[in-house]
């Protein structure tokens, strides 16, 4: 029973991934960054839980879904695991949004403007003179 939270956490990170893969919004998109990103947020979060059990604000909690391994004094073995969860969460939470939200925008995107352009390209010489003009 002392591993329930940590198979949990490591399923959760499954599907988060699986969501990136299918989508490609983070590491899938841009992995180099997205392991930055992520190495970045995790070890700011895991320095900040450092800094609450340096100081006595962060307790390990007794709970029997736990493993018990402890990293270090307070910190379970679960705490970088949900630490990864959490930034890899936030991350594809935001990349989706962004991309939600990118196509309700009323403005024309890149691509439509290019696809614009290869159209006006396909055309005669003289055409194109025209249309040019008339923008």
């Amino acid at each position: 029973m002392g591993i329930v939270y940590l198979a949990a956490l490591l399923t959760g990170t499954v599907c988060m991934l699986l969501l990136d893969h299918r989508f490609r919004l983070f590491f899938w998109h841009d992995a180099r960054a997205a392991a930055i990103v992520t190495a970045v947020g995790v070890l700011f979060l895991l320095g900040w839980d450092l800094a609450g059990i340096g100081l006595g604000i962060f307790l390990r909690g007794e709970g029997a879904i736990a493993t018990g391994v402890m990293l270090g004094p307070q910190l379970p073995l679960e705490e970088p695991v949900f630490l990864l969860f959490l930034v890899l969460c936030t991350m594809v939470l935001y990349t989706g949004a962004r991309r939600i939200l990118g196509r309700s925008s009323r403005l024309p995107r890149e691509s439509t403007r290019r696809r614009e352009d290869r159209r006006l390209e396909d055309r005669p010489p003289e055409d194109r003179r025209l249309e040019k003009k008339n923008v």
